[in-house]
């Protein structure tokens, strides 16, 4: 609940600082006096937008604290620990917002973006401000009332999951559907590159040992005539060969080594030449004799060759990577017909995932109409005290089974009413007063919220439009509210500021210069004749005395 708060240099405040109590709380004063700065001053440490007319005019900043006791409000509790920011029971909230506009934001002294005040907002207060019976006359406020009341979160976020599921695989399949004739065209051109290069078939590192083929065969005439020239001067002429002139040579110097031991190392390599010429002689014999010039091989590499070169060029590659660019198009080909099998996977996930959605939908949508029923009834039987007895009140939930899906399901809810009897039931905005409005509204609103876990709630004015014995119960409504949360309520009405357990009175000052704005609490007295002052004006009678005096009694018994 709210304990203090705390305002410096916010609008024509100065300085204030007030602390609340459980129950019900009556806000009331003079028209204009300022009754809804701490509604103001709220809403700013919930994270509303700051601007630099909310300032006091001289001052360099306006400054907000709030005081909160949580310990009665898990979901708070567990917000601030998963944030680290949890300080024992208590959340202290400050906003500062400069002359110039900027604000900052602190949660426990700890600093954070404004986003962070308004996710802790969630589990501390609920405002509801003077123009909120005009927002039910829309039919998402409506949805979003009845949700409020039926407490089906798990019902509604099961929902929105398969929604979101749902329009991600949307997404993707989509995407993939805009991008298939891009795939077809390229698919086509890819089978058509492909059947020619498998045609030729060329396999891997064929390019190269093809190459080197070419160049011998090219060249088969020279390296056989070379070949066997060479053959011919180390080893087989007649007239003078190497071998023989390294033989004849090494023969002389074994008969002079006896007399020139210094000869031996030039002898053993002599000999070695020897050895490595007869050698080489040999390889190169056998060269020659398995060297074959073959014209029709060479015609065959020769077309083989000049193919391979001539696709390299067609396809914009290098011959030697030809063989990689072939297998890499086959892999495209196939991860391009792997997308149309995906396409078709996608259509029936997605048709399965959308069947999801529906019966989600279907079963949320069972749990509003009980909840409708239930809400509905309690609305009507409220509005009965409030001088509306002939009125009825239904709400039709519509379930579109073939609607387009949405994060909230599939139903249209509508509040219907009828205020006479024998009137024909209609629709919210068609049928009541702005009277009657504020009425119903109120009691929509009392009873909506009576379900959720908030421990404060602030209903501004909401009680505009009403007066006489209709202003004693909705009194009386916020006060039953008030035995099980906290309320504080900013009214003009002495017949529901009576039924307050403690009532604040605001007050304006000037001095012709400044302006200035006060709040205090009011004690019994203080209470009758601000109670007489709304019921008569501002000059107290000795009749209106009485009557605060009475309508205290009667709120107190």
């Amino acid at each position: 609940m709210l304990t203090h708060l705390s305002i410096r240099n916010f609008a024509v405040v100065k300085t204030l600082d007030i602390d609340f109590n459980q129950g019900m709380t009556a806000i009331t004063g003079e028209t204009g006096a300022g009754k809804s700065i701490s509604v103001d001053a709220l809403g700013l440490c919930l994270g509303e937008r700051a601007d630099s007319g909310m300032v006091r005019t001289g001052a360099d900043k306006a400054e907000v604290t709030a005081g909160f006791d949580v310990k009665q409000l898990p979901g708070a509790l567990s917000w601030l620990k998963e944030h680290e920011l949890d300080d024992n029971d208590e959340v202290l909230i400050r906003r500062i917002v400069s002359s110039e506009g900027r604000s900052k934001a602190f949660i426990n002294g700890s600093p954070v973006p404004l986003q962070q005040l308004k996710n802790l907002g969630i589990y501390l207060l609920s405002i509801h401000g003077q123009h909120a019976h005009q927002q039910i006359l829309k039919n998402d406020q409506q949805l979003s009332l009845l949700d409020q009341y039926a407490e089906h979160d798990k019902l509604l976020n099961s929902v929105t999951h398969i929604y979101q599921n749902l329009r991600h695989q949307q997404k993707q399949y989509q995407d993939l559907l805009e991008g298939q004739q891009q795939r077809d065209d390229r698919r086509q051109l890819l089978s058509y590159q492909i059947v020619e290069l498998d045609e030729f078939s060329l396999a891997e590192n064929e390019f190269i040992e093809l190459e080197l083929e070419h160049k011998k065969l090219s060249h088969s005439q020279s390296l056989l005539e070379q070949s066997q020239i060479s053959f011919h001067q180390l080893y087989d002429s007649e007239e003078f060969n190497a071998l023989s002139a390294v033989q004849n040579s090494l023969e002389r110097l074994i008969d002079l080594q006896e007399h020139d031991a210094s000869l031996t190392p030039i002898i053993s390599m002599l000999n070695e030449a020897s050895i490595q010429i007869d050698e080489a002689a040999s390889e190169l014999r056998a060269y020659s004799e398995q060297l074959e010039i073959d014209p029709m091989r060479m015609q065959n590499v020769e077309a083989r060759y000049s193919q391979a070169l001539d696709l390299a060029r067609k396809h914009n590659v290098k011959a030697e990577v030809l063989y990689d660019f072939h297998q890499e198009l086959t892999q495209e080909f196939a991860d391009l017909k792997q997308d149309d099998t995906l396409l078709d996977e996608l259509k029936q996930q997605l048709q399965l995932e959308e069947n999801n959605y529906r019966v989600a939908a279907q079963t949320l949508s069972d749990s509003r109409l009980k909840a409708a029923k239930s809400f509905a009834k309690r609305v009507e039987k409220h509005i009965h005290k409030m001088n509306m007895a002939e009125a009825e009140f239904t709400i039709a939930v519509e379930f579109d089974g073939q609607g387009t899906p949405n994060r909230l399901g599939l139903d249209k809810v509508s509040f219907m009413v009828s205020t006479n009897k024998g009137q024909s039931q209609d629709k919210l905005e068609k049928v009541v007063s702005g009277g009657e409005l504020s009425r119903i509204g109120l009691a929509i609103q009392v009873i909506s919220s009576s379900n959720n876990n908030v421990a404060t709630m602030i209903f501004d004015e909401v009680d505009s439009g009403i007066s006489g014995s209709t202003a004693s119960i909705v009194g009386e409504l916020l006060r039953t509210l008030g035995e099980t949360c906290q309320v504080i309520c900013v009214t003009h009405l002495p017949q529901v500021a009576a039924r307050a357990h403690n009532q604040m009175f605001v007050t304006k000052f000037s001095d012709n210069k400044t302006t200035e704005t006060h709040m205090i609490n009011l004690q019994e007295s203080e209470r009758i004749d601000e109670l007489a002052r709304l019921l008569a004006g501002d000059t107290l009678t000795e009749s209106a005395i009485a009557n605060a005096k009475e309508l205290l009694q009667i709120s107190n018994s």
